[in-house]
């Protein structure tokens, strides 16, 4: 069965392509933040003009056009002769998430999306006569060299198209700029053009290009594989050094490029050099690339890597202040790091087989400390290097599936452009915390969970720009979305400036809908509980965003199937914030094995401030049925875990019993009863959600080492639902 030879390079592409359109979209809002610095613009620039020639290389015609329209308007930008305000900035994200629907579609190999030419119309009114419209190129004249090198280069790349050639005596220039540039193998094998690279030359102005088949072998001893070709080009003498080197910026790891100034007018060519004039009709097609016959190559060991890195600085145009002449290039010393691309399948199975480890390394532990060995035998010193081996494996892989948030971020700033433009609103999205890792299944599975609460956030938590202005608050709304590492969890919290929960008319609606009963005296948190209800909503009429009543309750049932959870707070007027907990992974994870009422459960460590035994001094009665303890000055609340799980009823006595303190979200602490703690293992998590559904209190459930299954118990959500009964009903009357 044939395969596509340029498959893994063009996977590579794609890979590449979305790292670019990052890059592209920070660059984007570090501009949207005011930040219109050459360096920044040349960013967006780079990611555009990369993706074009990538895309030429594999002969994506659609992505290429579009492309090259989006990269000459950013061409004017960085040169400026086009500047940027709010509105054109706003299509620039408009089009940037074209672009990325461009890439997608070419992936996929779909049709090209809908909305694409309306979008690069409204571009090119931006520029309105200065931009030059698209003309397609015509290549069918186009064959292959007779030698067939099967470099990507053509007979058409090597015959005369009118330009002056040296001996013809181009424009004088008291200086001129002489260019020797020269492929490597590696080039062609990453799908590189060399017509491409001087395609592009040519439109710096009037340049005279040369190919050298100096080093061209006979027929019989052609090797398709190697480069033998090269060019000399002169290039007119007022033009920066650092336009011409950024022609090849991307492409210098992988080639020779000697550039010096001549002082003669007009270079004599020597006719014992077999030259050919070079001089692609860049007039007539601006927006394409000549078609190549590649053969590909096994790829070298490090993959050359033709596009720009976000980071580094690019040389800009002399109107935009550029970098000083025979400056380093920026890339000179960078040394990028070795990547290997693996299957997501094959990680999983890893994963897999490191819990499995991990479960057989609590089986051999369980079997040793039954034997009764010494702690200084052999056994036991073997046992417990083995131990940290398997810890260290075990934080290796769950480093390996880690990743940071920042590319989830980045597709919500798409849903509130489209989103406040719905419901004709201004709306500006900032983000913290965006290099917070995550595991990858968490970050996958939380992005239908974080566009709905996007969307609820612009619908309901914003007001209107008048509402807004009359408030005495800026017409453009504020959504902020955030992720940081708390207490072995990361927590994800979606804040708006809107005017917050109505909670009079919350109220309203559960009681119209029979959600709760017309005399209920609800707490203000219970109100704000009531918008994940199922078939809740408090929109007055339907629209495209919401309405319908389906939404926070998919959303709250989502994250507590990922083991989390998820907690309101809002100050009228001010804002609402929704803050989601959620654990790092799902898969292992550290955790206390406690005994209560004869049953055998798992506190996950995070969640453990420490430690305590009560004394008598330590409880105090709180109602009728209810205790609490103090510690440290501060009252908190003691829950009773046998009585909570429903093993037992509550003691009649606490005193020289153990608590756990644990805490909240919120930062409020609580004191959890328990009867023994067993000790501290790493347990690997098995998922109950879809088996049993949700289950109060309870988080997952593990294998212990003698085979024994435990639950794997959720502090919060337990204390969230607790009775907080402490006190038999007897006792209570007695005392």
């Amino acid at each position: 069965m044939s395969t596509d030879p340029m498959a893994e390079i063009k996977a590579s592409f794609f890979v590449e392509c979305d790292e670019l359109l990052e890059s592209l979209q920070d660059a984007l809002t570090d501009m949207d933040e005011g930040n219109y610095d050459s360096e920044t613009i040349n960013v967006v620039f780079r990611a555009v003009h990369s993706i074009k020639g990538g895309a030429g290389a594999f002969g994506l015609d659609a992505l290429v056009a579009f492309a090259h329209r989006y990269e000459t308007v950013m061409d004017e930008v960085r040169s400026g002769r086009l500047e940027i305000d709010h509105g054109s900035l706003k299509l620039f994200f408009h089009t940037a998430d074209f672009l990325a629907d461009q890439v997608s579609a070419a992936r996929d190999g779909l049709p090209e999306p809908d909305g694409s030419e309306a979008c690069l119309q409204e571009l090119e009114a931006l520029m309105g006569d200065a931009l030059p419209a698209p003309v397609e190129e015509d290549v069918s004249d186009f064959q292959p060299m007779g030698l067939s090198l099967d470099l990507g280069i053509t007979d058409a790349d090597f015959g005369d198209f009118g330009l002056p050639s040296l001996d013809d005596g181009a424009s004088e220039h008291d200086a001129a700029w002489s260019l020797t540039f020269t492929p490597s193998d590696a080039l062609y094998a990453s799908g590189n053009d060399p017509a491409h690279l001087l395609r592009t030359l040519r439109e710096l102005g009037d340049v005279t290009v040369r190919c050298d088949l100096t080093a061209l072998p006979e027929f019989d001893a052609l090797d398709t594989q190697q480069s033998y070709l090269s060019w000399h080009a002169t290039l007119p003498g007022e033009l920066d050094e650092s336009d011409i080197r950024e022609v090849f910026d991307f492409v210098e790891d992988v080639c020779s490029l000697e550039l010096t100034r001549e002082t003669q007018t007009t270079p004599e060519a020597d006719d014992n050099l077999p030259l050919a004039d070079l001089a692609p009709q860049i007039e007539a097609a601006p927006n394409s690339v000549a078609p190549t016959d590649v053969v590909p190559t096994e790829p070298p060991e490090s993959e050359p890597n033709n596009t720009a890195p976000a980071d580094k600085p690019a040389a800009a145009p002399a109107p935009v202040a550029p970098p000083l002449k025979g400056a380093p290039q920026a890339n000179a010393t960078a040394e990028p790091g070795a990547t290997v691309r693996v299957d997501l399948e094959r990680i999983d199975r890893l994963v897999n087989l490191v819990g499995e480890l991990v479960i057989n390394q609590a089986m051999l532990a369980q079997s040793v400390a039954e034997a009764g060995l010494p702690q200084n035998s052999k056994v036991m010193t073997g046992l417990e290097a083995f131990m940290m081996l398997t810890r260290d494996i075990q934080d290796s892989v769950m480093m390996i599936r880690a990743q940071p948030v920042k590319p989830l971020f980045q597709r919500m700033g798409r849903i509130v452009r489209e989103a406040s433009a719905a419901v004709a609103k201004e709306v500006r999205l900032r983000t913290e915390g965006e290099a917070t890792e995550v595991d990858k299944t968490v970050i996958e599975r939380l992005a239908d969970t974080l566009t709905h609460m996007i969307r609820n956030a612009v619908d309901h938590g914003l007001e209107t720009p008048d509402i807004r202005e009359a408030a005495g608050k800026p017409r453009e709304g504020v959504i902020t979305l955030s992720a940081q590492h708390r207490s072995g969890r990361v927590v994800i919290e979606i804040t708006d400036d809107g005017a917050g929960i109505n909670r009079k008319k919350v109220l309203e609606k559960a009681i119209s809908k029979g959600l709760v009963p017309p005399e209920a005296n609800l707490s203000d948190g219970e109100i704000d509980n009531l918008l994940f209800l199922p078939g809740f909503s408090t929109a007055d009429q339907i629209s495209a965003l919401s309405g319908r009543g389906v939404g926070m309750d998919v959303v709250r049932s989502s994250i507590q199937a990922l083991g989390g959870r998820i907690a309101i707070t809002s100050e009228p007027g001010k804002g609402t914030r929704f803050s989601i907990s959620l654990p790092l992974t799902l898969a292992v994870l550290d955790g206390m094995v406690i005994n209560v009422a004869g049953e055998t459960l798992v506190v996950p460590l995070s969640a453990i401030i420490e430690t305590a035994t009560l004394t008598s001094d330590d409880i105090r009665s709180l109602g009728p049925q209810t205790n609490v303890i103090h510690v440290r000055g501060d009252f908190v609340p003691l829950y009773d875990l046998g009585a909570e799980l429903g093993y037992r009823a509550p003691k009649s006595s606490y005193e020289g019993g153990i608590v756990l303190l644990t805490a909240q979200d919120d930062g409020e602490r609580s004191a959890l009863v328990v009867d023994a703690i067993m000790e501290q293992r790493q347990v690997v998590i098995k998922g109950l959600q879809q088996s049993y559904g949700h289950i109060p209190g309870v988080a997952a459930a593990t294998i212990l080492g003698d085979g024994q299954i435990a639950l794997i118990l959720d502090p919060a959500d337990l204390v969230q639902n607790a009775s907080g009964r402490t006190r038999g009903f007897d006792i209570a009357l007695a005392g």
